[in-house]
C-alpha cells in the first residue's frame, strides 16, 4: 500500500490514462475507455487522433476528458502546415486536449524563434483546447548535445519557449524513446514554471509521462511539484501523470 493515501487519491484524479500503441484499433480503444471509467475519475484518456471520436462517444457523460497526441507525434518531423492539419483534425473529432511534440532539432540548432512560434501556431490551431507541449527531456538533459547552447540548459530553454508560445502544460516525454520521465528533468521544468509564476505570469501545468509504472514513482513527482509550487498545484488543472501500466496499479492501492 502507498504511504500517503490522500495524495494517491489526488494523483489518480490527475492521470491521463494512455493507449498509444501500433496495435490500437477501435474495439481496443472502446474497451480501454470503458475499463478506465470502471476504475473512477481520472483526468483524461489519451489516444491517437483517429480514435478520438471513439473515445469521445464512449466517455460521454463520464466527466473524463479526451486527449489526443498530434503534430507528428512522437518525433515532430513534419512541415508545420501538416502539423496544423493534424491538430485541427483531432480538435474537430472532439479532443478536449492536444499533446504536441516540441521541435527538438530546431531547439538544438539554436532556432529558438522557430520553436516558440511553432508552439504558438499549434496553440491557435487547438481552437481553445488545452495544449500540452512534450519536450522529450531524454534528448535534452545533456548540455553538450547542442553546439549553440546558451548559459541556459537545452531543457530550461525548451520549457521557457513552450511557455512563451502559449503552452497550458509542459510535459516530459513521449514514452517512445529509451529515456522517459526523470525527477531531474521534472525539477528543472517545475522550476521554470515557478520562475514564471514569480514574474506574475500564468501558472502553467506540468505533466510527467514516460515509464512511470509504480504508485511510488507517481507520488514522487507529486511530492516534487508540491515542494516547488505548493500543495494546491496537485489538481488536474495543473498537474498530470501520463500512465498506462500505472493506472491499474494505483487503483489497486485505493480499493
Amino acid at each position: 500500500m502507498v504511504k500517503d493515501l490522500e495524495l494517491a487519491k489526488q494523483v489518480f484524479s490527475c492521470i491521463d490514462n494512455t493507449t498509444l500503441n501500433g496495435t490500437d484499433n477501435e474495439a481496443h480503444v472502446e474497451a480501454f475507455c470503458r475499463h478506465t471509467m470502471e476504475m473512477g475519475q481520472v483526468a483524461a484518456v489519451c489516444v491517437y487522433p483517429r480514435f478520438v471520436s471513439v473515445a469521445r462517444k464512449t466517455l460521454e457523460g463520464s466527466g473524463i476528458r479526451v486527449a489526443s497526441v498530434a503534430g507528428a507525434f512522437p518525433h515532430g518531423q513534419l512541415p508545420i502546415a501538416l502539423k496544423v492539419d493534424e491538430v485541427k483534425y483531432a480538435a474537430g473529432e472532439g479532443a478536449d486536449e492536444i499533446d504536441m511534440v516540441l521541435s527538438r532539432g530546431a531547439l538544438l540548432a539554436g532556432e529558438d524563434n522557430i520553436v516558440r512560434d511553432e508552439v504558438a501556431v499549434l496553440k491557435e490551431a487547438c481552437q481553445g483546447r488545452t495544449l500540452k507541449v512534450i519536450l522529450e527531456t531524454g534528448e535534452l538533459l545533456t548540455p553538450e548535445v547542442s553546439p549553440f547552447t546558451s548559459h541556459l540548459s537545452p531543457l530550461w530553454r525548451a520549457s521557457q519557449l513552450a511557455i512563451d508560445g502559449g503552452a497550458d502544460f509542459i510535459k516530459t516525454s513521449t514514452g517512445k524513446i529509451g529515456i522517459g520521465a526523470t525527477l531531474e528533468a521534472a525539477e528543472i521544468m517545475l522550476n521554470v514554471i515557478n520562475e514564471n509564476v514569480k514574474k506574475g505570469k500564468k501558472k502553467v501545468g506540468f505533466k510527467a509521462a514516460g515509464g512511470i509504472s509504480t504508485p511510488e514513482e507517481a507520488l514522487a513527482y507529486a511530492e516534487l511539484a508540491k515542494k516547488i509550487l505548493g500543495d494546491d498545484y496537485i489538481n488536474n488543472q495543473t498537474f498530470r501523470i501520463g500512465a498506462s501500466r500505472l493506472t491499474d496499479r494505483l487503483f489497486a492501492n485505493l480499493t
